[in-house]
């Protein structure tokens, strides 16, 4: 059998490989789990992390990075041409933006965590390709993985080219493996002191500019995966396509073909077999750079429309006036204060360690892109016919070339970069249930025995005794908390009392469900949609409290933001418990697999056949090289 060509493994091999990679372990305090559990942990997010003394060369760099951003950077004509002009990459060199999470030891800046985010809201406000570069550059490309788990040689090896502005990838996703390990098809074969590479790799962000690139692959003997480091010119790899999108038109992202490429084994990161809970790992804090360039593009918005609709006057009004406008305009600015707290604060977590941050990652990544989206349309939608129309055309016709219809094209892809929102929903899900699954996992096995429940049922129901009468009691106590909060209180109160609610109703998804409860994904992804409203609540009351100790000018401003956003994610938050077990679950899927069969073919009277049948998808199937050719998709 060719080891090269994808293997067709099922459902249990899929989730069993996922499993190995998870992190079993919860390596510190973790805020979003223990909300999954019941438990308002106030002190992991509060006092908010206050900004403290700058790394050395930071301020002095941003400044750089930001006049070079507004002089230097083009973004009307990267977007027209679809392509990183020669300057600004060599700009970005001698600035050493390539290199700001690296070690000074190395030849980087040594910026915290926190500094590196700060830099990417400001150029994520404007230029979304530029972010893209520096972002899967050092979040997901090669500083990130080999700062955590190289080895010293390899560090001294690379970090330092990578400093200097050795542009590198990421190189995870294949055309029938992206979210699921266990589809992974790109080999390395053990030959003397060298890993043989066979493989291809799709969307790698980078790839067509990289000197360097982190790879994912299997050993076809024993199925492990390894991440190794090659380099862009080694005799076997191959740039086999350009890709192009909707929007971040000069994205070097391309699919990467690798044949019998020799890599030596000292270039493997880490621990052979290891990659897979490398790579997971990495994206756990890459993934707090899409957090902060959203926050940047929400206040960018926020500026647009605060001027557009000033400026506009519709029926003797300036149309903010109107409150069809307005109310828009008050939920932007509360949003994007709650944005801005979550990002500040998932950062700093990271920077200040002991905190097991995968879930606020992961809560982070989604929650804020979502928002930057629906800010996005928001905004073109008060823009009106300017927002949809392009910053040339304006410009031509002698307006403002205001970037609308650019930001919104370039911040869609946030949704499905770094984690898709559909997988970002089952990670965190998945997470949620860890301790239910530790505790009761042999009662709701379905491969279990009587025997093997009946043994486990005495720890059981030792646990829940525990566990499940405080989730009730607490309220008790509750209700005189957090009485130095002032107008604050109420919505800690909210927050920890819909803890304990969203820990009682997954605990009765459970006992519904059991085994079945990993196909309930609507069930669970309002548990997750309940629990990432509670994160960002928590996030923007403790941010507002802090910048009222602190005595900051605008801190009766952000207590109003924080205020109303609060306001607001309960209205939310009550809606989606309520929808929890009245809604349309079952009926959408019926009509789903009617669909699916056929049954509702009918529905195509009156368009025009485009071959977008799943016959015309199967016999299309493939990756279309540049010698025209074509690499078959598995089945």
């Amino acid at each position: 059998m060719d080891s090269t060509k994808p293997q067709i493994t099922s459902e249990e091999e899929s989730r069993r490989v996922a499993e190995e990679a998870r992190e079993t372990e919860w390596a510190g305090h973790t805020f979003i789990r223990e909300l999954f559990l019941g438990n308002f942990a106030l002190p992991i997010v509060h006092p908010f992390p206050a900004s403290t003394d700058a790394s050395p060369g930071f301020p002095e760099f941003y400044e750089k990075m930001r006049v070079f951003m507004k002089d230097k950077v083009d973004s009307v004509a990267i977007d027209a041409t679809g392509e990183y002009p020669e300057h600004v990459v060599d700009g970005l060199r001698e600035l050493g933006a390539f290199g700001m999470k690296i070690p000074t030891e190395y030849g980087g800046c040594g910026f915290t965590i926190s500094e590196y985010c700060r830099v990417m809201e400001m150029i994520g406000s404007a230029d979304g390709n530029v972010s893209a570069l520096l972002s899967a550059h050092q979040s997901i490309g090669v500083p990130q993985p080999l700062k955590l788990f190289g080895s010293p040689e390899l560090k001294q090896k690379y970090l330092p080219r990578c400093a200097k502005g050795a542009i590198s990838a990421f190189a995870l996703t294949e055309p029938d493996a992206g979210s699921d390990p266990a589809s992974l098809s790109t080999t390395c074969e053990s030959d003397g002191d060298h890993l043989v590479l066979n493989g291809e790799k799709l969307w790698c962000t980078n790839g067509t500019l990289a000197e360097l690139l982190v790879v994912m692959a299997r050993d076809p003997k024993t199925q492990k995966i390894s991440a190794v480091i090659v380099e862009a010119d080694w005799p076997g790899v191959k740039v086999e396509h350009r890709c192009r999108f909707m929007g971040l038109k000069a994205l070097a992202n391309g699919v990467i073909s690798f044949k019998d490429v020799r890599v030596p084994k000292s270039n493997v990161i880490g621990q052979e077999g290891k990659g897979l809970k490398i790579a997971l790992v990495t994206l756990n804090t890459g993934r707090l750079t899409l957090p902060a360039a959203c926050a940047g593009i929400a206040k960018q918005s926020l500026e647009t429309i605060k001027g557009w609709t000033t400026e506009r006057v519709q029926w003797g009004v300036p149309i903010w006036k109107h409150e069809s406008v307005s109310h828009r305009i008050a939920e932007m600015a509360a949003t994007t204060f709650a944005m801005d707290s979550v990002a500040k604060l998932s950062s700093a977590m990271a920077d200040r360690g002991g905190y097991d941050i995968r879930l606020e990652a992961a809560a982070a990544k989604e929650w804020n892109t979502v928002r930057c989206w629906e800010i996005a349309d928001q905004t073109l939608q008060m823009r009106g016919g300017r927002g949809y129309e392009t910053e040339q055309s304006l410009a031509s016709r002698g307006e403002a070339p205001i970037a609308v219809e650019r930001t919104m094209r370039d911040c869609r892809i946030n949704l499905i970069f770094e984690g898709s929102s559909e997988i970002m929903h089952l990670f965190m899900a998945r997470e949620a249930v860890d301790k239910h699954l530790q505790v009761a996992g042999a009662m709701i096995d379905p491969k279990g025995t009587i025997a093997s429940k009946a043994k486990a049922l005495p720890a059981i129901l030792s646990f829940y005794a525990g566990w499940y009468p405080p989730l009730w009691f607490r309220g008790i106590a509750a209700r005189g908390q957090y009485g130095d909060w002032g107008p604050m209180a109420k919505h800690l109160r909210f927050i920890e009392r819909n803890a304990r609610k969203l820990a009682r109703q997954s605990f009765h998804g459970m006992a519904v469900y059991q085994a079945k409860m990993e196909r309930k994904q609507g069930f669970l992804f309002r548990c997750v949609d309940v629990v990432m409203e509670l994160f960002a609540m928590s996030a923007t009351v403790s941010h507002a409290r802090q910048l009222h100790d602190s005595g900051d000018p605008d801190a009766a401003r952000a207590a109003e933001l924080a205020d109303l956003f609060c306001r607001m994610s309960q209205r939310k938050v009550k809606r989606i418990f309520k929808s929890l077990w009245q809604n349309e679950d079952s009926r959408l899927n019926a009509v789903a697999a009617s669909v699916m069969k056929g049954d509702h073919d009918w529905l195509r009277q009156g368009k025009l056949d485009l071959g977008m049948t799943a016959e015309d998808f199967k016999a299309r199937s493939g990756i279309l090289k540049a010698d025209g050719s074509t690499v078959a998709a598995a089945s």
